[in-house]
């Protein structure tokens, strides 16, 4: 887009100048746009007319419940060293009442579990540690699983495993917008995604959805130029994609990152938790890299348990990941459901729309 010099004020006086003859419904699908929209309070000065939607950009939210019971069961039964970024711990699964319900009641309880900010922490802890074995969690999208391939690639200690949770965010998307129940007028794309894989990654939409689209950054200038893009792109019936990142985003993405995902890992399909089996949405090591997988490494016994692989009783977090509810709609959200004492995974997570939308000071009505 030519016009990214504008300031928040600038796009937004040209958003409230289009003629929208209609409501306009769009989707932001990185954590991230909703974390700035919601702490910049981008909703309450645009028009009435335009809903801006939540979408599946929270990692956290969508690890499926099964994979955060093996982390648990590594930690306590295994008794390895379990690091995992930190947003992981406090997520809850589906276990009875005075049972172990995240990895942080499993430290707690004795557990060796660190929580790490990139893997060359992983890899630091288990040079330190050589005697003992690490386990690795990872939770994260394209560009937390870059760096983990570069990681894998460039060499780690034998003593350290990984117990991989990593997804693909295109195909959610495509999920939503195939099943044809969609009713979403236009997208944002996510910004930090596309700096790794490249913006041409998100033509689908509008190649294939006849749906505006737009790469956005995190600042209101880019978001809002974004907004103003698909808005305008929807009222002239002219759907394209629009790059409104290019200070960091190119058509092709980061070449080398890619070739590392390439080397080290292969699409598998993978489960989304409370969604379920999305196709070819799921990093898994390839080949000569699987020596690393821990499910290969560790026998997990994991017991059986009410509610396996699914959202907790009561929690809307599933609805709020597809942008069918607004988080304060779920009928847990302020009242069992709190960032201090969460019940589903959208209220732990720095990108998690309940968190985002708590922290900004949405209540339930």
């Amino acid at each position: 887009m030519s016009e990214t010099l504008h300031t928040a004020q600038t796009w937004l006086a040209r958003i409230r100048q289009l003629p929208l003859d209609r409501p306009v419904a769009v989707m932001n699908v990185c954590g991230g746009h909703e974390r700035s929209l919601a702490m910049l309070g981008l909703r309450a000065v645009l028009p009435k007319s335009i809903r801006i939607i939540p979408g599946p950009g929270c990692p956290v939210c969508v690890c499926p419940e099964d994979d955060l019971a093996d982390a648990i069961t590594l930690a306590t039964a295994n008794r390895v060293i379990l690091v995992a970024f930190g947003d992981m711990l406090r997520v809850p699964i589906n276990a009875p009442k005075g049972q172990i319900r995240s990895l942080a009641a499993a430290r707690e309880a004795g557990a060796d579990v660190r929580p790490v900010a990139s893997p060359q922490e992983a890899v630091a802890i288990a040079h330190a540690e050589p005697r003992r074995e690490v386990v690795f969690f990872v939770a994260g999208f394209e560009t937390t699983s870059a760096p983990v391939a570069a990681m894998l690639a460039e060499g780690v200690p034998d003593n350290l495993t990984v117990l991989l949770a990593a997804r693909l965010t295109w195909p959610a998307v495509e999920m939503l917008l195939r099943d044809g129940h969609s009713t979403l007028d236009a997208l944002i794309a996510p910004g930090h995604v596309a700096t790794i894989m490249g913006a041409n990654e998100w033509g689908f939409i509008a190649e294939r959805y006849c749906l505006p689209v737009a790469v956005a950054g995190f600042t209101g200038e880019s978001l809002l130029a974004a907004l103003y893009s698909v808005l305008r792109q929807s009222i002239q019936g002219e759907p394209f994609l629009d790059n409104c990142y290019p200070e960091l985003v190119t058509a092709s993405g980061n070449i080398e990152a890619q070739r590392l995902l390439a080397e080290v890992f292969e699409i598998i399909p993978a489960m989304w938790r409370g969604i379920g089996i999305i196709p070819d949405s799921g990093f898994g090591l390839r080949g000569p890299w699987q020596r690393y997988d821990a499910r290969l490494r560790h026998v997990i016994r994991t017991e059986s348990r009410p509610r396996a692989g699914e959202m907790p009783p009561g929690c809307d977090c599933a609805a709020v990941v597809l942008g069918q509810i607004a988080p304060d709609h779920c009928r847990l959200y302020g009242k069992a459901c709190i960032p201090s004492h969460p019940i589903g995974p959208c209220m732990v997570s720095d990108e998690g729309a309940c968190h985002i939308w708590w922290q900004a000071g949405v209540r339930p009505g």
